[in-house]
């Protein structure tokens, strides 16, 4: 039997979690490691702490798996005498890989965010912040003689694929005419005089992000001063309660008081010192329920315009909360950061599981959620 080495425990994460989900500022994927290296066993966490790293290692992972990214901030050095280094030297001396999948996890599907809508009770329907796959169509008219250069070019920087295939274009003859003015430094004709060129108009579609890439190889390939092209956005025709993207919105089987649903919650998500607070009244009846693993108040407005009667979130702040509620929007809970997606880890756990039966893993159960004391005033 072949042996199974990091880069086929990569593969496995990232196609359950596929990096392109990720937000433009996370950093995903492969933190150390040698993709060649051997594994026999895989530990997860949620954080990779200095606890969690030597627990990796006292446990014999050759690889761990977590949710926060180690450096997702810039960092000018990792020596074994800073907290990052130390915990990179730990890893490294052991010859543990470290892989982190984050905000990819979160919107894909299944993902963080069904886990917690599971276990709150809901079913897991759209995303608060949908990740749609819309495409972009272009157009642009190039003279004849210069079209398959110009395709190539196109097609090199991203333009033309659809699903399974790349290189997709349709082209249609024409005729173009212009007159150069006097400041003009026309590749065809003359200043003043007014031209006709035949020409053919290609079209095809791109994904948005290949944009900037895509405009770029169109005016370094075209042939004209000021080449003539139009872009058109395309509507998305994928389901909405099946799309990626960040946050779950879903219902309760039957409706139940506040209360009773915030109780529901606490009893769910892994304990805390923290525990579950929330802002509502506690004997309204609540049915739709939207929930965001993690830091989530910045979906607040978004969740109040989906039209749910409980938003499910951690880390709240005092004045977003205030204002949000004194405009009328959901009832609010508050969880503990690492309560709402340390249960992914068993769902991480399960994807490599099936991919490399071969393989073994262990979920950690260190609690790195920071907070370790929660006190109230003394009932006299």
């Amino acid at each position: 039997m072949p042996t199974t080495t990091v880069e086929h425990i990569r593969r496995a994460l990232e196609q359950a979690y596929p990096p392109h989900l990720a937000e433009s500022w996370d950093a995903v994927g492969l933190i150390c490691g040698d993709p060649e290296a051997p594994v026999r066993k895989v530990a997860f966490a949620l954080d990779c702490t200095l606890e969690v790293a030597e627990a990796a290692v006292a446990c014999g992972a050759d690889m761990l798996v977590v949710h926060h990214p180690l450096l997702l901030r810039g960092v000018t050095s990792v020596a074994a005498d800073t907290p990052k280094g130390r915990v990179i030297h730990t890893l490294i001396r052991a010859g543990v890989a470290l892989f982190a999948a984050h905000t990819n996890a979160d919107s894909a599907r299944p993902g963080v965010n069904d886990r917690l809508a599971e276990l709150v009770g809901i079913s897991s329907g759209r995303p608060i912040m949908p990740k749609l796959d819309s495409l972009e169509k272009w157009g642009v008219q190039v003279p004849k003689q210069q079209a398959e250069a110009l395709k190539r070019a196109l097609f090199d920087a991203g333009g033309g694929s659809i699903g399974n295939y790349k290189e997709c274009a349709f082209n249609v003859e024409g005729r173009g005419e212009f007159t150069p003015l006097a400041q003009a430094d026309p590749t065809i004709g003359q200043q003043g005089r007014h031209e006709e060129v035949a020409e053919v108009r290609v079209e095809f579609v791109a994904e948005p992000k290949r944009r900037k890439a895509i405009l770029a190889a169109l005016r370094d390939a075209h042939p004209y001063e000021e080449p003539a092209f139009d872009v058109v956005a395309m509507e998305p025709t994928e389901d909405l309660d099946t799309a990626f993207g960040l946050g779950r919105v879903g219902e309760l089987p039957q409706p139940m008081r506040f209360a009773d649903f915030v109780q529901q919650v606490a009893d769910a998500l892994p304990e805390t010192a923290w525990g579950v607070r929330a802002a509502g009244n506690p004997d309204a009846m609540v049915h739709h329920i939207a929930v965001s693993s993690g830091s989530g108040d910045g979906f607040l407005s978004a969740a109040a315009k989906l039209g749910v009667d409980v938003y499910v979130t951690s880390d709240l702040r005092h004045h977003p909360v205030d204002e949000h509620l004194r405009a009328g929007g959901p009832f609010v809970v508050d969880t503990a950061h690492w309560a709402s997606e340390f249960p992914w880890t068993s769902q991480a756990s399960e994807v490599v599981a099936q991919a490399c039966p071969e393989v073994e893993v262990e979920v950690l159960g260190i609690r790195t959620d920071p907070w370790t004391i929660s006190a109230h005033p003394r009932v006299q």
